[in-house]
């Protein structure tokens, strides 16, 4: 993943890999444009290559770069670009584990939260992008967006390496880190959400993000 430059803020998925994920996501994918997609787990319960590696294959097979979640293992076994991190307050570790066992040309990238100190880190490992998210522990979402902003802005001017934003949770909120300076505004597209909903949302997010004229 390389950051967006001139093309403008991308439209990365987050997508839960229940029994509806295949439909959900090829709906969308014929609907906008999706630089990447996060295959995730439902809760507690972890991936299984064979169950997700159609979902995979699909992504794929329509130029979006499919990366799994927290397992390079899984990510290994179905041919999937890449890994996706998530957030911890020592990422370096998972990190280097993903990238020991997906190899070099794989894309890891992950998400630092709202820690400098965690995105330096991330950026001089190598990482492919760095994600700054709202965890879940976060109970003052506003303020929290506004860190994210300034996050987002930050690492946009100082560095090269592709920044996503994560943890979105409106329209709105898509459109003004765009305008701060996301290469990438993630999606979730959460379990059981129908596939005419998750076409909604991402057309209405592609053109949020959209360049202003």
């Amino acid at each position: 993943m390389a950051a967006g430059g001139t093309s403008g803020t991308e439209l990365m998925l987050a997508i839960e890999a229940d029994d509806g994920a295949l439909e959900r996501l090829m709906a969308v994918l014929t609907a906008v444009p999706v630089a990447s997609v996060i295959v995730s787990p439902v809760g507690d319960k972890p991936l299984v290559a064979s169950e997700i590696a159609p979902l995979v294959a699909s992504g794929q097979s329509r130029g979006a770069a499919m990366l799994i979640a927290q397992s390079p293992e899984v990510a290994r076994a179905t041919r999937a670009d890449g890994v996706h991190v998530g957030y911890t307050e020592d990422i370096r570790q998972p990190y280097d584990t993903a990238r020991a066992i997906v190899g070099g040309r794989a894309i890891v990238g992950g998400d630092a939260g709202r820690s400098k100190h965690e995105a330096m880190t991330l950026g001089e490992g190598g990482a492919d992008y760095v994600a700054f998210g709202v965890p879940a522990f976060v109970k003052d979402r506003d303020t929290a967006f506004e860190r994210q902003c300034d996050l987002v802005g930050w690492w946009s001017e100082i560095f090269e390496i592709a920044c996503v934003a994560m943890d979105v949770s409106s329209v709105e909120d898509a459109a003004a880190l765009a305008e701060a300076g996301a290469d990438f505004v993630c999606l979730r597209l959460e379990a059981s959400l129908p596939a005419s909903e998750a076409v909604d949302r991402a057309r209405a997010w592609t053109k949020a993000i959209a360049p202003r004229a």
